[in-house]
């Protein structure tokens, strides 16, 4: 019973996983020790091909909307997202004090991209897994937010842009200046001044790291929890009693998880803000 649980769980948690082979060869995993062995071009076909389908989802959900905006009385879908549109354009506002038109549409996307990611989470564990298997697929994990790679790669995404605008609104000396002097009177004659450049370094470079890493993992972590959650709930059926009891908890923690997997994308993107905001920020300002 045991191994059967550990097996179950096991299955659930493991990507479906194309990557080289110990023969040289690509192909797709056929177990998990195989899909762990497969390093770091190994690629998670379920992760990619879920974001790209919720992401396109989230494009043709918006553009509909839009193109069936009225100034009447609006629909369900309009009404939707008008007020998501409202809500993160009131956030942006309040965080990000600079000119910058990119900012807001960002924030839309990620918090709408993340929040459906999330929410696939709240999809029974077994349902698409079985179809999958049913066709032959092995794996398929459906939450692409607890997979760090996922995760990880849209907080770089946000490092690069936060450089980008560093190096943009500061210039490559003002860039490395905040690095090395900051909070610091910049006074190259001082001794104290270098003294304090390789702490400042140090310290400055792992705050600027710790932000992607925080960002993605705080995602992975919390969706990956409660993934695992519905995975233990569901290893409760077996008998009628049992069964009514897992359901009601099923039930019970995917009401619960709507705030989760809301709050998750909402703090994801707000984080981005105000990261993008302090990426704007001269010294003078500080």
């Amino acid at each position: 019973m045991a191994e059967d649980a550990a097996g179950y769980i096991k299955h659930h948690l493991t990507n479906l996983t194309y990557g080289p082979k110990p023969d040289g060869s690509w192909g797709f995993a056929e177990n998990a020790e195989e899909a762990a062995n497969m390093g770091f071009w190994a690629f998670h076909v379920d992760s990619i091909f879920w974001s790209v389908v919720l992401g396109v989802l989230f494009c043709l959900l918006f553009r509909l909307a839009a193109r069936k905006a009225t100034a009447g009385v609006p629909g369900g879908l309009q009404n939707a997202v008008e007020m998501i549109v409202d809500f993160i354009d009131d956030t942006t506002s309040s965080i990000f004090q600079h000119t910058n038109s990119l900012i807001a549409p960002m924030a839309l996307t990620i918090f709408v991209w993340v929040f459906l990611l999330n929410l696939m989470d709240l999809v029974p564990v077994d349902w698409i897994p079985w179809v999958a298997g049913e066709i032959g697929i092995h794996y398929m994990k459906v939450v692409p937010s607890t997979d760090p790679n996922v995760t990880l790669g849209l907080a770089f995404s946000v490092f690069v842009l936060i450089i980008f605008f560093s190096i943009k609104q500061k210039g490559i000396g003002g860039f490395v200046q905040e690095l090395t002097c900051h909070p610091f009177t910049v006074r190259l004659r001082s001794p104290v001044t270098w003294i304090f450049i390789p702490v400042n370094l140090i310290l400055e470079t792992v705050t600027l790291i710790a932000k992607p890493v925080s960002l993605g993992l705080r995602l992975f972590g919390n969706l990956y929890a409660g993934e695992m959650i519905f995975i233990l709930i569901a290893l409760m059926y077996g008998g009628i009693v049992l069964s009514f009891a897992a359901g009601v908890l099923q039930w019970a923690w995917a009401v619960f998880h709507v705030l989760v997997i809301t709050l998750q994308a909402f703090i994801f993107a707000v984080l981005t803000v105000v990261y993008l905001a302090q990426a704007h920020d001269v010294s003078d300002e500080h």
